[in-house]
């Protein structure tokens, strides 16, 4: 160990010391060591030693100061930025949202107004098939009933001839029979005089 000749002059000891002196000096390192210790052993926690309140105060200052700082700058833009893409992509959503509706309100009046095209249509055809239907079975009915007075007629002629036929035949029949009567009461009949009280008799 290097040691300048002053701070050896300064801290040699004097010439004349004895060795009581020696001893002296000793208990006095060992009495100031002693008092240093218990020095020591009674100082408190710094953080609660109001010497080092003042010391504090202004790292407090400094700290916060910088804590706001980075919280201005980087932290608290980064959280508006990211607000306001979540606020645009809100606002884009319920656009969407809006416009998908009206898409969907015009899709469902469209398919009512279709439906409600397609139920006037079945009705009109129901209707026309029904008019039809009624028609030609009015023209079946009229034919048929045509047919009928047709042959109606036909059965009245050709019962109006039978009956005719049978008066003729009735006559001749009543004539012979009541001839046969006249000869087998008299024994002679005029067939003149029977015919034409037959002929009167009709």
């Amino acid at each position: 160990m290097f040691v300048t000749p002053g701070y050896a002059q300064e801290h040699a000891p004097a010439s004349g010391t004895t060795q009581g002196g020696d001893a002296h000096g000793a208990a006095e390192g060992a009495a100031h060591t002693e008092a240093a210790g218990d020095a020591h052993g009674k100082a408190g926690f710094p953080p609660f030693e109001p010497t080092y309140f003042p010391s504090q105060l202004l790292w407090l200052a400094i700290t916060f100061g910088l804590f706001y700082l980075f919280l201005k700058k980087v932290v608290l833009p980064r959280i508006g930025g990211i607000l306001e893409v979540r606020r645009d992509r809100i606002a884009h959503d319920l656009d969407t949202a809006a416009r998908l509706k009206e898409d969907a309100d015009a899709a469902i009046a469209a398919y009512e107004q279709e439906l409600a095209d397609a139920r006037a249509k079945s009705n009109k055809i129901a209707n026309d098939a029904r008019d039809a239907a009624k028609a030609e079975a009015d023209a079946e009915r009229k034919e048929v009933e045509a047919q009928l007075n047709t042959r109606l007629a036909d059965a009245e002629t050709r019962i109006s001839q039978v009956r005719a036929s049978a008066m003729k035949d009735v006559g001749a029949i009543a004539e012979e029979t009541a001839t046969a009567i006249v000869q087998s009461l008299v024994g002679s009949a005029d067939k003149a005089a029977v015919a034409a009280a037959v002929k009167s008799a009709e």
